[in-house]
């Protein structure tokens, strides 16, 4: 279908595009921008009115509690919450149940999102098999499934020649390996080592069950030459680490969750469970320097680290519940929120949550270039709107911004030219 975006702010880093003009759409590619093409005959027309036109976000990380699990929560219901925040690829780790370790499950999921239709789902393939860290998973038939990638997800590898190996296989598979970094003995408390814990009485986690296990991956990447990306990054020291490699030339890339930029280990003071997460909330001087390295490229992308969760795993105490929280929904109005408050600028926040993820994957994604494939994601900065169950599409309304006033809302989000989310509103 021939669609046209009429005057919308067209904002895309990955070309430099800040204008506001009109977007041709044709069998779902971006076909031209600013005068019509000799001979489009427009099917249908959203006006847009100044309203931003981004490029589809693109999510590095998002739990889909499917295939398998008892909860609610599904690829219908997720890939809804997904491209209602504006997300149209979005990346499900190898910890499903079953495990995704064989292309048969590959296949499954691939098949449920297709059926969805609203999301672009892309998955990770288990390091080991089982993710047990005992036997190398067949990264191959993985790659040919369809995997980007492959990962322990949060199950440790004890065996140092195991991980040295599986890095080994990845480099011939020619696959990126996504690290969890978390030293599973030093990171067995339930938030962030500081003060507040110990007022509390909650175990901990200090910041060095993160940064060892980092300096640990790192030796092993210089001699493997494997590429690496780092996930959830919660320490300023993890920063620095990751910031010195790059500079020595490793190929090591990082992402940071979206709630790690605006909760500190303060807001868990009150054993508030939707503050329960893993990495935990640090002190705030690590969220400073998490937000700086975003600014200065250590961090490259941003994402939701979604994780839905039924009511039930957040009503125990504190340190029993589940880590968790449901991000789709928010993610947009987050990341537009540091810009608001001056702590990122656009072109920054719009490259960590589009191009930059979609470097890190080798796709052609995250870009309003013509020729590229009709995702976008219109969004109007000025709506205002109160985070609550209600309001949230996911399943999962386990979120500590329960109850925020937030501003911005996405109205239209397009997947390979289709509309796949149109607001109420």
């Amino acid at each position: 279908m021939n669609l046209c975006i009429r005057k919308g702010h067209l904002f895309d880093p990955a070309s430099g595009l800040d204008t506001v003009s009109n977007l041709y759409i044709r069998k779902g590619e971006i076909v031209a921008i600013g005068r019509k093409p000799a001979g489009f005959e427009i099917k249908k027309q959203i006006d847009v009115n100044g309203r931003y036109v981004f490029p589809g976000l693109v999510d590095l990380s998002a739990r889909l509690r499917e295939p398998g699990e008892h909860f609610k929560a599904d690829i219908a219901s997720e890939t809804r919450a997904a491209a209602s925040g504006g997300i149209t690829t979005l990346i499900c780790p190898p910890d499903t149940t079953p495990i995704i370790d064989t292309p048969a499950v590959v296949e499954l999921i691939h098949q449920r999102s297709e059926q969805s239709g609203k999301t672009r789902v892309l998955c990770l393939g288990a390091l080991t098999h089982g993710l047990k860290g005992e036997r190398l998973a067949e990264m191959y038939s993985l790659k040919e499934a369809g995997c980007i990638g492959v990962s322990n997800a949060m199950q440790p590898i004890e065996n140092t020649e195991v991980l040295r190996r599986a890095m080994e296989y990845a480099v011939t598979c020619g696959m990126t390996v996504f690290i969890q970094p978390e030293d599973p003995w030093l990171g067995s408390g339930t938030m962030h080592e500081g003060a507040y814990s110990t007022r509390m009485g909650i175990p901990p986690i200090p910041e060095t069950a993160e940064t060892v296990a980092i300096a640990r991956d790192l030796l092993l990447i210089e001699e493997t030459g494997v590429r690496a990306h780092f996930m959830h990054l919660s320490t300023a020291r993890g920063v620095e680490l990751i910031r010195d490699a790059r500079k020595r030339g490793l190929p090591v890339t990082a992402d940071v969750s979206i709630h790690q930029l605006h909760f500190t280990d303060k807001d868990v003071e009150s054993y508030n469970s939707l503050c329960r997460v893993k990495p935990p909330f640090r002190h705030h001087s690590d969220k400073e320097r998490l937000i700086d390295g975003i600014k200065k490229g250590v961090i490259g992308a941003i994402c939701s680290d979604h994780q839905p969760l039924d009511h039930d795993a957040k009503m125990a105490p504190f340190s029993m519940t589940e880590p968790g929280v449901s991000s789709l929904d928010v993610m947009l109005p987050l990341v537009m929120k540091l810009v608001d408050d001056k702590l990122l600028d656009l072109e920054t926040a719009v490259r960590a949550i589009t191009h930059t993820p979609s470097e890190i994957l080798g796709l052609p994604l995250g870009s309003l270039a013509v020729g590229t494939s009709a995702d976008l994601c219109i969004y109007d900065p000025e709506q205002r709107w109160t985070v609550s169950e209600n309001a949230l599409t996911s399943a999962g309304k386990n979120t500590p911004t329960l109850g925020w006033q937030l501003k911005g809302k996405v109205t239209h989000t397009l997947l390979k030219g289709r509309i796949v989310h149109k607001s109420r509103i």
